[in-house]
């Protein structure tokens, strides 16, 4: 009787056990496979690094989540989501209307403007269609940078799309195309690039449009994991009450990278 007591409590062991590995299934973070400093860039070992990874990072350990950073093509991002290859787009992506059809997103956990770069030797003045007529504009595909232009420049512009906003920045550099929209922070660092110092500067910021460009950036989660929403929104509301937030921007930034909510226009 002995026995079969002591089979079975190490039976039921072994099931509390498997049930507790099953609850530590890691949290799949996607981010896009290419670097975008200072959010997310690939290190000299492969490891990923920035902004945005340290404050993932940070949300997962107040949230007790085991999270594991990766990477995916970024216009197959919101697939991987649906599809569980990822669990987490954490990704500098915009929250909008649009990719709310499919999906959904955290509170937001930044907000930076959008800007316009162009080489130093055009002086086109500001950052509007009437500064940009006749010129050429490049802006990388599947953003909200890529809706923006389309529905203010296409009169005015002609757009060019490419798959990383790194070939847009050097088809810029290289005179291929005459100015180019993005995130600020995004172009402020290859606007700090010896490349980029050497062949370019910031033209403006460009007029806001809520329904485009969003309330700002969050997490993008699959309509279905609600209780993995509320724990990131639980982690982000946590990191910027204790300060951890603000200590990991510090290291990247001057001043504060959350932003105020905007207004539509």
């Amino acid at each position: 009787m002995k026995t079969v007591l002591k089979t079975f409590a190490a039976a039921l062991l072994l099931g509390v056990a498997a049930m507790g590995m099953a609850k530590a299934e890691p949290v799949k973070i996607g981010v896009a496979a290419e670097p975008y400093p200072p959010f997310t860039s690939p290190d000299a070992s492969g490891k990923w690094v920035g902004w945005e990874i340290e404050f993932i990072d940070a949300v997962c350990a107040e949230q007790k989540l085991d999270c594991v950073i990766t990477p995916v093509a970024w216009d197959g991002i919101i697939p991987a989501l649906t599809t569980k290859k990822i669990d987490v787009i954490a990704s500098s992506m915009s929250i909008t209307d649009e990719r709310k059809k499919t999906i959904d997103f955290s509170d937001k956990y930044y907000n930076t403007p959008t800007a316009i770069i162009g080489p130093k030797d055009q002086k086109f003045g500001a950052a509007t269609p009437e500064d940009l007529k006749g010129k050429i504009i490049g802006v990388q595909v599947s953003t909200v940078h890529a809706d923006y232009v389309k529905k203010h420049f296409t009169e005015a512009a002609e757009i060019k799309e490419y798959q990383t906003q790194d070939e847009a920045n050097q088809d810029l550099a290289a005179g291929r195309v005459d100015a180019v929209q993005a995130d600020s922070i995004a172009l402020d660092a290859f606007l700090k690039s010896d490349q980029g110092k050497q062949c370019c500067d910031l033209k403006g910021t460009v007029a806001p449009d809520l329904a485009i460009l969003g309330p700002g950036v969050g997490a993008g989660v699959r309509k279905e994991d609600t209780e993995l929403k509320e724990k990131i929104n639980a982690g982000i509301k946590a990191i910027r009450a204790n300060g951890k937030y603000d200590e990991i921007s510090k290291k990247y930034f001057d001043f504060d990278i959350y932003g105020a909510d905007p207004q539509s226009n």
